[in-house]
Parts: C-alpha cells; sequence; structure tokens
C-alpha cells in the first residue's frame, strides 16, 4: 500500500478520534455521551481491523471480538438504565 494512503488513512481516524472525544466531554446527555462512547469503540475496530488487512495477520483477532462484547454489553446497560430512568420518571 502506498504510504500516502497510509498517512490519509491514519489522519481521517485520527480526526474522527478527536470529534467524537469532543462529543463525550461535551455531550449535553448522556445518550449523546453513550453513542460517542460506540462510536469511538467502532473507530477502535476499524483500526485494528486496518492494521490486521494491512499487515495482513489474524493475532488482533481475540482483542477485536472482546472490544466488540464490551461495546454491545455497554450499549445495552445503559439502555437498560436509561428506561428506569425513563419509567421512574412517570
Amino acid at each position: 500500500m502506498s504510504t500516502a494512503l497510509l498517512i490519509t488513512i491514519f489522519v481521517v481516524f485520527v480526526i474522527a478520534a478527536l470529534l467524537t472525544l469532543w462529543r463525550i466531554v461535551v455531550g449535553p446527555s448522556i445518550l449523546d455521551r453513550a453513542v460517542a462512547s460506540d462510536v469511538l469503540l467502532t473507530e477502535v475496530l476499524c483500526v485494528l481491523g486496518a492494521e490486521m488487512a494491512i499487515n495482513q495477520h489474524t493475532r488482533t483477532l481475540p482483542v477485536l471480538l472482546v472490544i466488540a462484547a464490551v461495546g454491545v454489553f455497554g450499549s445495552i446497560s445503559i439502555a437498560r438504565f436509561v428506561a428506569r430512568k425513563d419509567t421512574a420518571e412517570r
């Protein structure tokens, strides 16, 4: 792969991660922060997947699976928390 292409991919991922971190810090609600954390986890998955494809290996596949599981369970936990909070307010 071309070095210029790799640098471009790196810059795009860094900008996306910084914007996502900004939303996590500034987000007006817990749901905004939850969605931003899911996006950040997805970006990490994409970076690891791209690294695996570029270097042609599968050593980080278990890490990808653990990060994906953490993201799913975290989203479910936040959704349940918000649902309980919403029910209690009514």
